[in-house]
């Protein structure tokens, strides 16, 4: 990768007004080579710009090189071992987020963590853990669900789901996920049409937990009768755990949905860009 002086990069974004397409196709070929590392030298340009042409250059060529790198480390991500779910969000967070630091994700989350667990007792019985979980993150912390702005796309980020404390099923039920990883209790997420749960599954007892509506304790009975409302055949996956890569699809199909109630063209198409990535 080339590296230019700051003279040099200068003279090159002087160029991006240029009534030649030609030349500007070849100066915003030659600022996207140089990859992610001029996205602060970019954004100071704008700052300092009085060129609304070249302000507006500056935004695409910014944004074209956020979301490059956003989907590089998504990438990385699926073909990670892991596939740590926190790790998995924040990417997708930086989507509308991009100067949100993973660490700054992650001491939220450990805060909220810290709260649960300072209520918790591992030697109560399950439905009692999942009591105490619910009573601090529903209660004390007053995590809610998001019904006004339903279809909203922040509701598909943490950051902005942790400030508001509202969200959608699937975010409700990632930060539950991750507080109960973090506890060493067997919670995982289970993709049903239309809801998104989680279900308690140890070798002794298996429940659900609905997130969106106060973490609300059901049997596989009633996810039974929600299928046959529904009129959908009973499938084995409807009742077991997804994996962390389901769950990022799905917030990815949730925030497709949400940019084309809003008409935003290009976001839907960067949205499925991802979901390709993740789901392919």
């Amino acid at each position: 990768m080339e590296k230019l002086t700051p003279k040099e990069l200068n003279a090159l974004i002087s160029l991006l007004d240029d009534t030649d397409m030609e030349v500007k196709t070849h100066v915003r070929d030659r600022i996207i080579a140089l990859g992610s590392d001029v996205i602060p030298f970019l954004e100071k340009k704008w700052e300092d710009s009085f060129n609304p042409e070249i302000q507006k250059e500056i935004e695409e060529l910014v944004h074209f090189l956020q979301f490059d790198l956003l989907k590089h480390r998504l990438k990385d991500w699926k073909n990670s071992p892991d596939q740590d779910l926190l790790a998995g969000l924040w990417i997708l967070n930086t989507y509308q987020y991009p100067d949100l630091e993973f660490e700054k994700l992650n001491a939220d989350m450990h805060q909220i963590y810290f709260e649960v667990w300072t209520a918790f007792r591992n030697d109560l019985q399950p439905y009692e853990q999942v009591r105490i979980i619910n009573s601090v993150l529903f209660n004390q912390l007053r995590f809610s669900a998001n019904t006004k702005n339903f279809h909203s796309p922040g509701n598909s980020m943490l950051s902005n789901v942790l400030d508001t404390k509202k969200g959608n099923p699937i975010s409700l039920a990632a930060i539950y996920l991750l507080v109960a990883k973090k506890l060493g209790i067997p919670i995982y997420g289970v993709n049903l049409p239309n809801l998104f749960v989680l279900t308690y599954k140890s070798k002794d007892i298996t429940f659900y937990i609905n997130a969106f509506n106060k973490g609300l304790v059901f049997s596989r009975q009633d996810i039974s009768n929600y299928l046959e409302h529904l009129k959908i055949d009973a499938r084995e996956e409807y009742f077991e755990p997804c994996s962390n890569e389901d769950i990022i699809a799905r917030f990815l199909r949730n925030l497709v949905v949400a940019f084309e109630k809003l008409g935003e063209v290009e976001k839907v198409e960067e949205a499925k860009e991802m979901l390709a990535i993740v789901s392919p």
